[in-house]
Parts: structure tokens; sequence; C-alpha cells
């Protein structure tokens, strides 16, 4: 039997600050960059999780709400907000921070995926996870559907099994 984890465990903060090599032409933060540093930062979310190699498994839609000007401080937040058998669902929040100016604003959320895999790149059984907070709760009870979403639109479930997703329409 799987052991259990508490959220709270899996929780990982990353700050960084925009300089003028990650910026595009209008001197904001380049997406790609973005993306690579909410990669980094659910990736090591998700091991810190399971106690193993993670690999990205998808990555749902990512809006850029707000851009993010060179100087900023850069604040990920990652946590796992379910685990399945082998795969994990990390929640990440961005925020930006002008220091002097006193401004912090969210930016960017996304969800991303992850699988476990041994030394031989085997997908592997990870702990279950136990949600703690009201928002917890809610974020946990929501994977189900995200992803049956997402193995829907891969191709690899077919919409008439997604049950929890007819469970809303």
């Amino acid at each position: 039997m799987k052991k259990k984890k508490f959220a709270k465990e899996s929780e990982v903060v990353m700050t960084e600050l925009v300089l003028p090599n990650d910026t595009n032409g209008l001197n904001n933060l380049m997406g790609g960059r973005l993306l690579y540093m909410m990669d980094v930062v659910s990736a090591i979310a998700a091991q810190r999780h399971s106690n193993r190699i993670v690999v990205t498994a998808s990555v749902d839609n990512v809006s850029f709400k707000n851009p993010i000007p060179i100087g900023s401080v850069v604040s990920l937040i990652a946590k796992v907000t379910r685990a399945f058998n082998s795969s994990m669902e990390v929640h990440i929040d961005v925020f930006a921070e002008n220091i002097p100016a006193g401004e912090k604003i969210k930016s960017n959320e996304a969800f991303y995926t992850f699988v476990a895999v041994d030394q031989s790149g085997n997908p592997i059984d990870v702990p279950e996870l136990v949600p703690e907070s009201e928002d917890e709760k809610r974020l946990f009870d929501g994977a189900l559907r995200r992803r049956q979403l997402r193995l829907v639109l891969a191709g690899r479930m077919k919409p008439e099994d997604a049950t929890e997703l007819k469970s809303i329409f």
C-alpha cells in the first residue's frame, strides 16, 4: 500500500530576478523562460512528493495574464494537488513583484502533470496525497476532472468513460 503524504509537504517556492537576458524586445520576461521556471519548480514539488525521478507528462493551458517587466522579482509556488498511480498533478501560481513600488500581482497559473519513474524510466507508484486546507481540498476534488479531460484530449480515454466530466454536464 502506498504511503500517504500531506499536500503541504510537497510545496516549493522558487524566486527569480528578471534580468536582461530573460526578456524580449519589450523588456518583459519571455514566455518560454517563464515556462522553464514553472517546469523546474513543479518538477521539484513532484520529486519531493514521490521521492523519485519525475518526467513532465503534460502542461495545461498557460495564459499570460500580465507581463512581467525587467527587474521584477518572480515568485513561483508549486504544490502537488493530487497523486494518482504513478502520476501527480502540480498547481503553480506565479507572482511578479516590483519591490521599489511595493506592488505584487498574480501573473500566471497552470497545472503540470508529472510521472514518477524508476532508474530504467518505467512508471512507478507514488504516495497518496492528503489535502488539509479548503483550498487543497478544492484542488484535489477538481484534479480528477482535469485528469480525465487531459486523457480525453490526448486520445487515451473515450469521452463516454470520463464519468467525472459527464457529472458536471
